[in-house]
């Protein structure tokens, strides 16, 4: 099996509010292909490729010059989607890069994956401090280790806000992909509690900020304005 190191954009058509987004313009391009392009700045990813179950998103990937997998309509979470595409592919380690977040950090990105390096992590994620809480936002909580203990919903500040950008060994995503969703996973809509219903471990990295990300009509003409007003595309 290959030692290398893949990313995975899981990209859906469907999104309660917000349909087609990851084919909404931003700056003379999709979001889809904004976040494409700051995932081939992440250092030790061999290839990035686009999951979808979309003719449409397949079409707009296919169109900048994107590797495309189609998966299955039916699949529950985007880890699933990656486990899909695993199927298909012979590295060791993957990462889960969301497909809603066109000022995506390549650093983040990076950080979360060097801790598969450390002994024993076999998932990695991300999390940023945040001054105030939000209905809508993930928060986690950490043991002593840095490891992830709980996954909530809407808690009052202080607190670490969760990136929804994962890191795992081939094995750990093979686990999560044939285990049936969990009580919580199901309840919280939160994809990463299978991991932890489970038992396994999930490493959490502190980052500066979140970047955020576009789940609304609003939060995309946030982002369309951050566009405007000088980030780079």
């Amino acid at each position: 099996m290959d030692s290398g190191c893949i990313g995975v954009i899981p990209a859906r058509y469907r999104s309660t509010r917000l349909p087609g987004k990851p084919l909404a313009r931003i700056a003379g391009r999709s979001m889809l292909e904004h976040v494409w392009r700051r995932a081939l700045q992440v250092r030790g990813l061999d290839a990035v490729v686009i999951a979808t179950d979309d003719v449409r998103i397949a079409e707009e990937a296919a169109g900048f010059g994107a590797e495309v997998i189609m998966t299955p309509e039916n699949l529950a979470t985007g880890s699933d989607r990656v486990a899909w595409v695993m199927r298909s592919r012979q590295e060791s380690q993957v990462v889960n890069i969301q497909g809603d977040e066109p000022l995506l950090d390549p650093t983040s990105v990076e950080l979360v994956l060097a801790a598969l390096d450390c002994p024993g992590v076999s998932v990695a994620t991300a999390a940023a401090p945040v001054a105030r809480s939000s209905a809508s936002g993930v928060a986690v909580a950490l043991d002593e280790n840095s490891d992830a203990v709980s996954f909530s919903r809407g808690q009052k500040a202080p607190l670490l806000q969760h990136i929804g950008l994962y890191a795992y060994q081939r094995e750990a995503l093979e686990r999560f992909a044939s285990r049936p969703r969990s009580g919580g996973e199901i309840h919280l809509e939160l994809e990463q509690l299978r991991f932890l219903e489970y038992g396994d471990r999930i490493r959490v990295v502190l980052v500066p900020e979140s970047t955020p990300s576009v789940d609304t009509p609003l939060d995309l003409e946030r982002v369309r304005e951050l566009f405007s007003t000088g980030e780079p595309a």
